[in-house]
């Protein structure tokens, strides 16, 4: 860490919290050993995307007034989702357009909301992560995170610091999933069409699992690459990854 501990909010995000709390327990390994003190706020509850998404800006902004009142009184906010943490650093002021006080207190707390991967690398400067695994793996850039928040460096330069793992790039690490929350169910059909194209690209590099930052893009990947047979290709959050965290390791191909 650059300076003394600081006192961080983990925002777990709901589908972490429902679906794969590991992710959340893995978060709070990585921010504890690298010095800081961590609470995870009673109160927190969802970051209103899916209704802000839907159109319904009135339950989005009762939401996103809660989570602000949750959030406020820490140093900083870490969240292991770039689409979440990029719906409450930087749509939260448009839902806040027509609230000048809410408006003011977005403007505040905006500057100590992190992503999980580019608190570790760009505040705390961490030196070296807890995981230490061997094999091979590839990368697929979520869209939120890395268009929203420019996450890419970031968990690449984390990795790296991973005695025996080596990262094989895929073509078009950048290109979308196809899952996009609702879009993935309005659009089966294309949303598949897309996927099968990252699933093809991630299969090429013959990497032993792909990684990312997002849990809504880790269900969809997964969920394709088990319905089309392939029970090899592990799918990991990064932060299990740089926590050291996934069960049984890489497996072997």
């Amino acid at each position: 860490m650059t300076d003394s501990p600081k006192r961080i909010a983990l925002f777990v995000t709901c589908l972490v919290d429902l679906m794969r709390p590991e992710i959340g327990l893995a978060a709070l390994k990585l921010l504890e050993s690298a010095g800081c003190e961590v609470v995870v706020p009673d109160g927190q509850t969802c970051c209103g995307q899916p209704a802000y998404n839907g159109g319904d800006r009135r339950t989005a902004h009762q939401l996103a007034v809660r989570v602000i009142a949750q959030l406020q009184d820490f140093d900083y906010v870490v969240i292991p989702s770039g689409s979440c943490a990029g719906m409450i650093k930087v749509h939260y002021f448009e839902l806040f357009a027509n609230d000048p006080e809410m408006k003011r207190r977005m403007a505040d707390l905006a500057p100590r909301i992190y992503e999980l991967t580019d608190f570790l690398h760009r505040v705390l400067k961490v030196k070296e992560v807890p995981g230490r695994l061997e094999g091979t793996v590839t990368l697929h850039d979520s869209c939120s995170g890395l268009r929203e928040l420019g996450i890419s460096e970031q968990p690449r330069a984390l990795l790296a610091k991973i005695p025996g793992l080596k990262i094989k790039e895929m073509k078009d690490a950048r290109a979308c999933c196809g899952f996009g929350g609702a879009f993935s169910m309005k659009y089966g059909n294309v949303s598949a069409a897309i996927v099968d194209e990252k699933i093809h690209n991630v299969q090429a590099t013959e990497a032993q699992a792909v990684v990312l930052g997002d849990l809504g893009c880790m269900l969809h990947i997964e969920g394709r690459l088990r319905r089309l047979g392939d029970e090899r290709t592990q799918v990991l959050h990064v932060a299990q990854v740089l926590a050291g965290d996934i069960g049984q390791g890489i497996k072997s191909s």
